[in-house]
């Protein structure tokens, strides 16, 4: 196992960022929600809004929060890259320690970030997974068999692999590629980091039903991509891995 160097989190260096595509009901509060808890967790973070791409008022609205705000910068996507180009954007853009990231559709409580905080004693990344989730039963039933297949793959143990609430050291960034332009983009991260010999804690946090906007998570097109893109993970990986232990 590689020994991590952490960076040090007391006190915490943090970044924040959500993607946000057509979140023009949304990326207002949102914003004001992540620089409240920010407040109590740091005296030195900033918030990311990374606009993929949107067709209606997010990118004015969140250029507008930037004029108001001065740790909120917008960085924007032209075209849309999709889920997991938005969070490539994000986790390169962010300039602090550490990085946290959720989705920008106001379905988590950013003040849950405190329940992370801790656990970086004993480990470098903390993942949520999903206390009484607010999706249909289906949704529920594919989220349980895509993380258990992912887990099988890539030998995790984590009980809920595409929940967007996690917190990485900023360094990480530097240190692995990132490829998954869509929903395969929480395993490859957490997959790469796995095999370098960082170690992964999780905690429960609160989910709360969406009331607007657009999901794309559930589209049949972003699922299959994600089925194809996983093998071909898993075969860089091995080959990465096999590379390493020869040198």
């Amino acid at each position: 196992m590689i020994l991590i160097d952490k960076p040090p989190h007391n006190p915490l260096r943090l970044t924040v960022f959500f993607p946000c595509y057509n979140e023009e009901m949304h990326v207002e509060q949102t914003t004001e929600r992540a620089i409240k808890a920010c407040r109590k967790v740091s005296d030195d973070f900033e918030v990311i809004i990374v606009d993929d791409g949107s067709r209606d008022r997010t990118p004015e609205l969140a250029d507008a929060l930037v004029e108001r705000h001065p740790q909120v910068r917008a960085v924007h996507n032209r075209p849309n890259l999709g889920y997991g180009g938005a969070l490539q954007r994000g986790f390169r853009e962010a300039s602090k320690d550490w990085v946290f990231y959720t989705d920008g559709d106001g379905q988590f409580d950013f003040e849950e970030i405190a329940s992370l905080i801790p656990l970086l004693d004993s480990c470098e990344i903390v993942a949520g997974y999903r206390l009484d989730r607010k999706d249909s039963a289906v949704r529920r039933l594919n989220a349980w068999a895509w993380t258990t297949l992912v887990n099988t793959v890539f030998g995790l143990r984590v009980r809920d692999v595409d929940c967007a609430f996690k917190l990485y050291p900023r360094k990480l960034f530097d240190e692995i590629e990132m490829h998954s332009m869509g929903a395969l983009i929480d395993a490859e991260i957490l997959a790469r980091a796995k095999n370098l010999g960082y170690r992964i804690a999780q905690v429960g946090v609160h989910h709360y039903a969406r009331d607007g906007g657009e999901q794309s998570g559930a589209n049949i097109k972003v699922i299959a991509r994600a089925f194809v893109e996983l093998f071909r993970l898993r075969r860089k990986i091995t080959a990465a891995h096999r590379a390493r232990s020869h040198t």
